[in-house]
């Protein structure tokens, strides 16, 4: 076997990959998974989840999705729960950056990857950007049915009857339904999806969006997605109107704004004031007005 013989069979397996972390291999599988996934919205595709260098929970399945797809000549913007600067989101950035050669970025508009634990970028995305969202628990159907083989006859013939019925046991005890992370949604008409633990308020800006959303569950072994321009429909009934979070009167005390999502923070007085969870968003938001 030649030098040039062993050097492309090195690189076909990955040997020379700058990541080190994630072979070339793996990468096609998820490339092959997501394309699959593009192509039937909202179905989960089982992949063949490698073991990552990152702790339990610090999304090993988000992370797989953007290995396979990011490249020397992108922008990467990770968040966690909208923030650049928090520890999942810095540590998962440097090691993708560190490792592949890419841009961090921490700019919504100028970012070409975005891969996100609990949000959707306040910033609408256009069709040349990718959001990358971390999944915990992908089925949808856990919730009802806790047998792996009725959950996947439930999805294959759309037979989701139990879902509706503990949504309506919810409003008759509450009132309301207090799903909030993770609401179940149908796409496309077709499959129901938990797109995440996002907020309700972010589950809006996935339907009919410009941008590709890809949603990776790495314990799981499953990835899915949201293609752009696609419906995507908050179960709900027609006298039970689908709601967002929302606290009359509450706004940003810093940029001022009372339409994005907010969090409550806690004063040194006991008193409850409130802040944008979009970082990059608020911070645009002081400097340039409406930052949308």
């Amino acid at each position: 076997m030649t030098i040039t013989e062993t050097t492309a069979l090195r690189t076909l397996a990955g040997a020379d990959d700058r990541s080190g972390i994630f072979d070339e291999l793996s990468k096609r599988e998820v490339r092959r998974a997501v394309l699959t996934a593009v192509a039937v919205p909202g179905y989960q595709v089982p992949f063949g989840s490698r073991e990552m260098p990152v702790a339990r929970g610090w999304g090993s399945g988000g992370l797989q999705v953007t290995m396979a797809l990011v490249g020397a000549g992108d922008r990467l913007k990770v968040i966690d729960q909208g923030e650049d600067d928090g520890v999942n989101a810095a540590n998962l950035r440097r090691l993708v950056v560190g490792n592949v050669g890419c841009a961090q970025e921490t700019d919504t508009r100028a970012a070409t990857l975005i891969q996100s634990r609990h949000r959707i970028p306040e910033t609408p995305l256009r069709a040349d950007q990718i959001l990358v969202l971390q999944v915990p628990i992908p089925e949808p159907m856990r919730f009802v049915e806790g047998d792996i083989g009725e959950q996947r006859r439930m999805h294959a013939e759309a037979d989701y009857a139990r879902a509706w019925v503990a949504l309506y046991e919810d409003v008759v005890r509450n009132g309301v339904i207090t799903r909030v992370a993770g609401y179940p949604s149908l796409v496309n008409g077709r499959y129901v999806i938990s797109p995440s633990p996002i907020p309700r308020f972010d589950v809006p800006k996935l339907d009919r969006s410009e941008h590709l959303t890809l949603l990776g569950a790495g314990r799981e072994k499953r990835i899915y997605a949201v293609p752009p321009h696609t419906t995507v429909e908050p179960l709900t009934f027609e006298d039970v109107p689908f709601e967002v979070e929302h606290t009359p009167g509450a706004v940003c005390r810093h940029c001022g704004t009372g339409e994005a999502y907010l969090v409550e923070v806690p004063a040194v007085d006991g008193s409850v004031t409130w802040v944008c969870s979009d970082t990059d968003f608020c911070s645009r938001n002081r400097t340039e007005g409406d930052a949308r």
